[in-house]
């Protein structure tokens, strides 16, 4: 049985991660009193007793946690944006490449990827290691979330039955292009700029739609949207939380995949004008669901077990 700590519990990513967890047998999970809960000497102690501490936390405080584990037995889960660039971590997201899930499997440090950053980089990491896209290719690329992304605060905002009209249309933000997800994009994908990035939070709790419009003038090769999806289906065929559709449907709902840990990516358009979409829970493959698959690998057990997929 494992012993798992989860720095940071009270958050939404700590809540999903803790209720997933307390459904398992070979889980047992150590929790501090609330008052304590932020007690370094408490923490440290937590730590000292685990065999794996999920890191739920903002960026310095996850640093701080992760400075006081460095030198204990536990193996550590971050799930905030503090190492994902980080030297040393392993990046969390092992449907990628086998040398990710390697990594993953033998890793002490791994940090669990942005939710932005996985749809974008499972739609665009398997294309520039097919040699379709450039590493300097051009992209723009749109994301948009329910509001359980934004944490306890934008929860509270969205939820107030006198919130300001302005909640019930979509919100644009991110506008100076400096999202916190670009750097791991970056890096993971080998691009030599980030893309131009969209990210839009509208009014419904969670699900995750991403989309990147490709013209054929930026691929390195003549590519249908049929040829497209063949290339997702050859390098997501060897298992993980990926599905690869067929034809995609008319339309597409960013929420449908509320309450799931999985992906589904989807290629459609013409020969001349590609769209590329995944789609997602914010709070499952894009949080919890993603520590959760890490924390699998890593303890040696299926990769889905105590997850949610379709």
């Amino acid at each position: 049985m494992a012993k798992v700590f989860i720095a940071g519990s009270s958050g939404t990513t700590g809540l999903r991660l803790k209720s997933r967890l307390r459904q398992r047998s070979d889980v047992e999970l150590l929790e501090t009193a609330e008052n304590l809960r932020k007690d370094p000497s408490e923490i440290k102690k937590m730590i000292d007793r685990a065999d794996f501490v999920f890191l739920c936390l903002p960026d310095d405080a996850a640093n701080e946690t992760a400075e006081l584990a460095k030198d204990s037995s536990a193996r550590i889960i971050d799930t905030s944006t503090a190492h994902r660039t980080a030297a040393g971590w392993a990046y969390g997201f092992p449907e990628l490449s086998p040398s990710h899930r390697a990594a993953i499997q033998s890793a002490k440090f791994t940090a669990s990827p942005g939710c932005h950053a996985s749809g974008i980089i499972a739609l665009v990491y398997p294309l520039i290691s097919a040699g379709i896209l450039s590493e300097d290719c051009p992209l723009a690329c749109t994301s948009i979330t329910g509001y359980s992304g934004g944490g306890k605060k934008m929860i509270s905002e969205y939820e107030n039955p006198n919130r300001s009209p302005e909640f019930d249309s979509p919100n644009l933000y991110g506008m100076g292009q400096s999202h916190k997800h670009l750097p791991e994009i970056v890096k993971q994908c080998g691009l030599k700029f980030p893309p131009v990035f969209t990210p839009i939070v509208s009014g419904y709790y969670s699900g995750m739609l991403v989309t990147i419009p490709l013209h054929a003038s930026m691929l390195n090769a003549p590519c249908s949207p049929e040829d497209i999806r063949e290339i997702y289906r050859k390098h997501y065929e060897h298992g993980g939380m990926i599905k690869v559709s067929g034809l995609a449907p008319s339309s597409l709902y960013a929420n449908t995949m509320s309450g799931r840990d999985d992906m589904e990516i989807f290629v459609s358009g013409s020969e001349g004008r590609i769209l590329l979409c995944s789609r997602f829970d914010n709070l499952g493959k894009g949080a919890s669901g993603a520590a959760i698959q890490c924390f699998n690998l890593m303890c040696g057990v299926p990769e889905d077990m105590g997850l949610c997929r379709g």
